[in-house]
């Protein structure tokens, strides 16, 4: 068939004014949300996408940041450049196509509708998403109780039992979740992205210039490959892979993100500029403080792998971070839960007594839970990886596959070689992502298994401390 084909003309044609009277249909519905809104004391449908560049940059600009040079110790310089670039771009474009299909559907509020929509309506598909969505952000709330006791542990010199510790970090983290809205937390999330840059350029600077690094044996020189060491084991490479997975995959709160927008087709401005930061900023972390640290004086996370005045300083310029991260997935997750109390009622756009203390109940809940979490499982690098394991596959790639197919059903997915190789890719995500459910979790229970025999932690609420 030649490319002058009357039939293939006509095709893009078609092709050209759906896609024209989809993104009218969508602005149009994104306008009448607004209009509903603008009576109301509290909106939603406000945040431009530098606003949104915000809450995502405080997202992903985060403690995990500090977890690079240990996967970089156990993959290698080379690989651990060359994965942090590929897991990036792959991450960059899963979410471009996440905006196309929250673009296409602004009527979906959260991924737990996303998951209703690509099941076609399912309830079920709905249940499970809602579940995962659940535990996902209360796993990441339950990481932020931990590092936040570790932090006060190590600043402290451990001066009061860590049990006590996660409670206070917990508690303010409760009282940083209770805005409403995510416009209001913003402003915070630029503030907590600014000081944990601060927080990872002083650690890559303090690497640089400290004498030796912590733990140093005097002899034993900082040992760095540029492949990984003989003997590294499948279990130890899987779980560096996910520590890198876990820190570029968001994707569980952007559809949270672009239904507070007000105008979603702006989206792709706000990834492209954070996706640009995370690679300068994530690969040079990794591979500059490995070079200075070694594999044998290598920790999760690098902090302490610095000298005991340099590790503290550098350490609390993340105390902002480790609060607003944690709160704003408490606060996403208080978010789904309200909407579904009080989808149609004036509670939700009101400030009535029933909505603030139905808000303030959900959220305390979500930090009791996120609490026994982190003393079950009390030890950062596995958990960061079971995190990646069991909700990275779905919410990264699979999630985000499935909804490409949804945007090119039938023939279109294979409308000439460029739109077929992309397919092909699509279909490769998704084994991708069920390989890093299936295999992913093996590894990181494998590991929490080892390091409790190993007796590298303390039991379950213990007072035994943690500091780095």
């Amino acid at each position: 068939m030649s490319f002058d084909d009357p039939k293939v003309v006509d095709n893009n044609v078609d092709l050209e004014q759906s896609a024209s009277e989809s993104d009218a249909s969508s602005q149009q519905s994104v306008g009448l949300q607004i209009a509903r809104e603008s009576e109301h004391a509290i909106k939603y449908r406000t945040c431009s996408w530098q606003k949104t560049a915000a809450l995502l940059f405080s997202e992903y600009i985060c403690l995990a940041i500090l977890s690079f040079p240990w996967s970089f110790s156990i993959l290698g310089l080379v690989p651990g450049v060359l994965v942090t670039i590929a897991v990036a771009l792959t991450v960059l474009y899963t979410s471009l196509i996440l905006g196309r299909y929250c673009v296409a559907n602004p009527g979906l509020r959260d991924i737990c509708d996303i998951g209703k929509e690509l099941f076609g309506g399912s309830e079920l598909a709905y249940n499970i998403t809602s579940l995962f969505f659940l535990l996902n952000n209360t796993f990441i709330q339950a990481l932020h109780v931990l590092v936040g006791a570790k932090l006060l542990n190590t600043l402290s010199d451990s001066a009061q039992c860590t049990t006590v510790f996660m409670v206070i970090a917990a508690l303010v983290c409760f009282v940083i979740s209770l805005p409403r809205t995510l416009d209001q937390m913003s402003g915070m999330g630029v503030f907590s992205a600014v000081t944990m840059g601060i927080a990872v350029l002083l650690a890559i600077i303090f690497a640089g210039i400290e004498e030796h690094p912590f733990g140093y044996i005097p002899g034993d020189e900082p040992l760095v490959t540029v492949i990984p060491v003989s003997g590294t084991t499948f279990v130890s490479g899987m779980a560096a892979f996910l520590n890198i997975t876990y820190t570029f995959v968001g994707q569980a709160t952007i559809p949270s993100f672009i239904a507070e927008m007000k105008n979603p087709k702006d989206f792709p401005k706000a990834i492209w500029a954070v996706t640009i930061a995370e690679i300068v900023v994530f690969t040079l972390c990794g591979a500059v403080m490995y070079h200075f640290i070694g594999n044998q004086y290598m920790t999760a996370p690098a902090f302490g792998s610095l000298t005991p005045t340099y590790k503290k300083i550098a350490f609390s310029f993340a105390i902002p971070t480790i609060i607003f991260l944690g709160s704003l997935y408490s606060s996403v997750t208080s978010r789904f839960v309200f909407f579904r109390i009080f989808r149609d009622s004036r509670h939700l756009h009101s400030n009535t007594l029933v909505g603030w203390s139905t808000w303030v109940g959900i959220v305390g809940v979500t930090w009791v839970f996120a609490f026994l979490i982190a003393e079950v499982i009390p030890f950062f690098s596995d958990m960061l990886s079971l995190m990646s394991s069991l909700f990275d596959g779905w919410f990264g790639f699979i999630f985000w596959a499935m909804a490409y197919l949804t945007l090119y059903p039938g023939k279109e997915k294979w409308n000439g070689p460029i739109r077929s190789a992309e397919t092909l890719m699509n279909y490769f995500f998704i084994l991708l992502g069920f390989y890093i459910l299936i295999a992913g979790t093996y590894v990181s229970i494998q590991s929490i298994i080892d390091s409790y025999k190993a007796q590298m932690v303390g039991g379950v609420f213990t007072c035994a401390s943690n500091a780095l």
